[in-house]
């Protein structure tokens, strides 16, 4: 435990140790956010995030299995979203959560999806982080071009150096800051001390290079299910994963919908810029 979160520990239905971060009143009476990170991603992206949503509500952020402090999975077959619902269910079960509001990045924002479809009473609202049904089939086929490297570096310093050579074309603007949070978010140190490596689970390759040999199956269905709620839907302006025709698709089928554009951001805003903060702090007000 630290002074800003709670870290918390549970158990998968196969046995895997699973880690969380609980921030904020635990029984307060607003409704809770649930975080949901990206692909290879974990808790750690949400920690500013979550400081500033602490003092009016319950912020949960999750660890999947294979990444941050969550153990990984001996079958790779098992990174995949109905396993991730799965735990999630799990997680709202040991902290005695029945109804949040998901803010789901990238991979994160599809099991939100996939939980309407699933469980709609737990739904009070969803915040999509610059994903939709139809995913850009070149941003795809990159994201399973480089997860599963392995990636050793030796501090800190030389962890930025290598984001701001994979990603500066996606975050043009990001300043210092944004980086150091972006680099603890992706490496941890190695169990001998010497060095950095990535902070998730390589075989987590294993099945997404499987998936990304097919077609992804249609999610429009599942982004339907999410119709009775509120929702808010964030697109990186440059991103390379959310179009801006499935963007406006997307209020179509959701004409409640609050679709927001992040200005010189791709994938994926990292929800502290001035036109994700504002969009979320209005979008949570009444929930």
């Amino acid at each position: 435990m630290t002074a800003e979160f709670r870290e918390g520990w549970f158990h998968s239905h196969d046995g895997l140790r699973l880690y969380y971060r609980d921030y904020g009143d635990r029984t307060g009476a607003r409704t809770p956010l649930l975080c949901l990170s990206g692909l290879t991603r974990n808790s750690n992206d949400f920690h500013e995030f979550a400081l500033r949503h602490a003092p009016t509500r319950r912020v949960i952020c999750l660890d999947y299995r294979g990444r941050g402090r969550s153990a990984h999975d001996p079958n790779p077959m098992h990174y995949e979203v109905p396993v991730y619902l799965d735990d999630i269910q799990h997680l709202l079960a040991v902290t005695h959560i029945r109804r949040v509001i998901v803010v789901g990045t990238s991979l994160g924002g599809i099991i939100a999806m996939a939980l309407g479809a699933t469980i709609p009473t737990l739904l009070a609202g969803v915040v999509l982080n610059d994903i939709g049904p139809d995913v850009k089939e070149d941003g795809r086929q990159r994201i399973a071009g480089y997860v599963g490297q392995a990636v050793q570096v030796p501090d800190w310093n030389a962890a930025i150096t290598h984001l701001r050579k994979g990603y500066a074309a996606a975050f043009p603007v990001l300043d210092d800051a944004g980086w150091q949070r972006m680099a603890r978010g992706t490496f941890t140190e190695t169990a001998t001390g010497k060095g950095l490596t990535l902070a998730y689970d390589l075989n987590i390759s294993v099945a997404l290079r499987e998936q990304a040999k097919q077609p992804l199956p249609d999610l429009w269905p599942l982004f339907r299910s999410l119709r009775p709620l509120p929702v808010l839907a964030l697109r990186g302006a440059l991103s390379d994963i959310l179009t801006a025709d499935t963007f406006i698709r997307m209020k179509r089928e959701h004409a409640g919908m609050i679709a927001v554009t992040v200005p010189d951001i791709g994938h994926v805003p990292m929800l502290d810029e001035p036109a994700a903060e504002t969009a979320i702090d209005a979008f949570l007000t009444d929930l």
